[in-house]
């Protein structure tokens, strides 16, 4: 089947660091976009960023500077890496894959393979 698995949520204190990874099996994300989504408690699942498979990225207003997405920590691995952690980050973020070569979109209803989740914390 196709899935894929997100690594590397715990707890950070704030203006700390952590890095997300995003790991495909059974299928390739060679012709694939990944999307990185959060959702906190009593909020609507919002886009955090994407990448297409040429590379291209998307960012949310609120992450813009402060996170990057990048192909290259492991075969078939999508990271977040995330810095300057805030309170308002704080969430379980997914990972998400669809075949779309050439393009990502911050759409969460583009998305058709989704990873379970895995939970940020940053205290306040």
């Amino acid at each position: 089947q196709s899935r894929v698995v997100e690594f590397g949520g715990g707890l950070v204190q704030p203006g700390g660091s952590l890095r997300l990874s995003c790991t495909a099996s059974g299928f390739s994300l060679d012709y694939y976009a990944i999307g990185w989504f959060r959702q906190a408690p009593g909020k609507e699942r919002e886009g955090v960023s994407c990448i297409s498979n040429r590379d291209m990225t998307n960012y949310s207003d609120s992450v813009k500077g402060r996170f990057t997405i990048f192909r290259g920590d492991a075969a078939n691995t999508v990271s977040l890496q995330m810095n300057s952690l805030k309170p308002d980050d704080t969430g379980v973020y997914y990972c998400a894959a669809v075949y779309r070569p050439g393009a990502c979109l911050m759409r969460d209803y583009v998305y058709d393979i989704w990873g379970v989740g895995t939970q940020v914390t940053v205290p306040s």
